[in-house]
């Protein structure tokens, strides 16, 4: 496969991380460092390779490409210069996501460690930094050799499942802060009130706060901890059609911070998903977030942008991300783009077991009530404890996103356990969303949507005795494999066609004859297995290189025409 997205390693990822909450201050730490790889978990006294940092440690992109085996240790070490702008500000380390377990060692002290692979986090390093400074990373990873919360991620690829990747796979990066200084935006909108509003969390409360907006005409003073309303003469809502954002500037003492926010709101009413308070159908995309030669971590921000605008240009308007958490810059782009998310909480526990994996594929009437831990692989006490904390800092990272539209729990019945529990803590978190609490299968009557999944027989609609509203929340899954665009022997997919011409005649009809009439009789949403091909699994519309799109636009376009081209359907 060719590389459509080459990088330099010295300049790599560099955009500031942050797009809600964007200081000044900023020092991206991405790039060259030096790494170890030994079963002795010691620090090294010698390291034989370098890594370009942020690509984990397996990937091509990382100029290692060696896989990290549960029982060893990763150990990354660069060193780096920094001048304090100001002797009473702080700095604040931060590492976007380290896949599994980190340790982190600054000038020879140990500063902080973490565990999950999914979440930002950040130390604060004020009084071990110097001018020139030693940083080191030990990681380990046990993949799915133990029941961790791991998404799609596996030892060995086959099937749904794909290569497992470690270490760091987003951006390292610095910032300096004031001694008082804001630490999060709790931003929340209220367009029914014709307003936004804003708690602004800090290191000490009731702070003075000021929020200028409308390029700076309107502001409102405050405190800390409060919360705040942005006021607005009209309303300017926010969809994907008209992807309009409302900017805004928090200040905090010496603190100040640029952030924006999108006014629309997310309902279920008489059975049907709303968007502003009216029905409208989610013509969406499954996408795995997987790359060629760097797995997890997207090798450019162009190449985030490159699939949203694909998405975009295909008629879609929404993105199923699926068992996976991206980089806050990626939902920044599905704000500015106008792409609905729904947004899948990464799966984990045991490895799945078959029937209990596929079995409602081919028996729709199978089911299982998910206090059984083990048939579902969540009898581990600490794997659920790990979702659950994952749960609640994935809606904290992602909360202020425009564009999240739903929040999908459990995933086919991977790991699932106490959805009930799960969805009411789901909805204590964020109420201001919908929420799918198990998608595809094992529902267990709860909850405003009601998720299937089809792959290997015609999908016929029938109405949810609970009235509530229905996606078809995976579906398609067509393969046609593009010559010279892969490096598969053994193929997967759940129908193959031979040509273009024919691939993209099924897909027509796919959506004429089957989703078309399901959505006249009260379908809500669609999505369709998937954006691109991801290693074995070539049943994308794009092949897993980015270089070859198998579906001919103007069939696309027809198809979005059929779905969205009246609400009156």
């Amino acid at each position: 496969m060719l590389n459509r997205y080459p990088i330099d390693p010295n300049h790599v990822l560099e955009e500031y991380p942050r797009p809600q909450m964007v200081r000044a201050s900023y020092q991206c730490l991405n790039g060259v460092w030096d790494c170890a790889i030994s079963d002795d978990p010691s620090i090294p006294s010698w390291y034989p390779a370098s890594i370009v940092v942020p690509f984990s440690v397996e990937t091509t992109l990382s100029g290692v490409e060696q896989k990290l085996a549960p029982h060893q240790t990763l150990t990354y070490h660069r060193t780096f210069s920094h001048v304090l702008s100001n002797p009473q500000n702080r700095v604040l380390l931060h590492f976007d996501a380290v896949d599994h377990r980190c340790v982190i060692f600054l000038n020879h002290q140990k500063v902080g460690e973490h565990i999950g692979g999914y979440l930002p986090f950040q130390f604060d390093v004020t009084t071990v930094i110097e001018n020139e400074n030693d940083l080191i990373v030990q990681v380990q990873d046990p993949c799915d050799t133990q029941p961790i919360i791991r998404g799609k991620q596996s030892e060995k690829n086959h099937g749904i499942f794909y290569s497992g990747q470690s270490g760091i796979h987003q951006t390292v990066w610095l910032e300096e802060v004031p001694d008082i200084y804001i630490k999060h935006l709790v931003i929340e909108s209220k367009p029914e009130q014709k307003c936004w509003q804003v708690r602004v969390l800090a290191n000490q409360e009731h702070v003075p706060v000021t929020i200028q907006y409308l390029d700076g005409t309107h502001s409102v003073h405050g405190y800390s901890e409060e919360l705040l309303s942005c006021q607005v003469p009209e309303v300017h809502l926010w969809s994907p059609e008209d992807p309009h954002l409302y900017p805004f500037t928090v200040c905090l003492g010496e603190d100040c911070v640029e952030s924006y926010v999108g006014l629309r709101t997310f309902s279920v009413e008489h059975g049907r998903l709303c968007l502003n308070g009216k029905p409208y159908f989610h013509h969406g995309i499954l996408d795995q977030g997987y790359w060629p030669f760097s797995l997890y971590t997207p090798p450019t921000d162009q190449a985030m942008i490159d699939d949203l605008l694909l998405v975009k240009k295909l008629g879609f308007n929404m993105v199923r991300k699926h068992g996976k958490i991206e980089n806050l810059r990626w939902y920044h782009h599905c704000d500015q783009l106008g792409l609905l998310v729904w947004q899948d909480m990464p799966s984990g526990g045991r490895k799945p077991i078959q029937p209990v994996m596929s079995g409602p594929l081919f028996l729709p009437s199978f089911s299982i009530r998910d206090h059984h831990y083990a048939l579902l692989g969540s009898q581990d006490a600490s794997y659920r404890k790990e979702f659950e904390d994952t749960l609640i800092g994935m809606v904290d990272m992602l909360r202020n996103c425009t564009c999240i539209a739903m929040w999908v729990i459990f995933n086919e019945g991977w790991g699932q356990f106490d959805s009930a529990r799960m969805l009411k803590l789901m909805e204590s978190l964020d109420p201001s969303r919908t929420c799918d609490p198990a998608s595809g299968w094992y529902d267990q009557g709860i909850g405003k949507v009601a998720s299937r999944h089809v792959y290997f027989k015609a999908y016929r609609h029938t109405h949810d005795p609970l009235d509530r509203a229905i996606v078809l929340s995976e579906f398609g899954g067509y393969v046609y494999r593009c010559n010279g665009h892969d490096e598969q022997k053994k193929v997967f997919g759940y129908a193959t066609y031979p040509d273009r011409q024919s691939f993209n005649e099924a897909f027509f009809h796919l959506y004429q004859q089957q989703i078309l009439p399901a959505r006249k009789q009260g379908l809500s949403a669609s999505v369709y297995t998937q954006l691109t091909d991801v290693q074995q699994e070539l049943n994308g519309l794009v092949s897993y290189d980015r270089l070859s799109v198998k579906l001919d636009e103007i069939v696309a376009l027809q198809v979005a025409a059929l779905l969205l081209g009246s609400e009156e359907l």
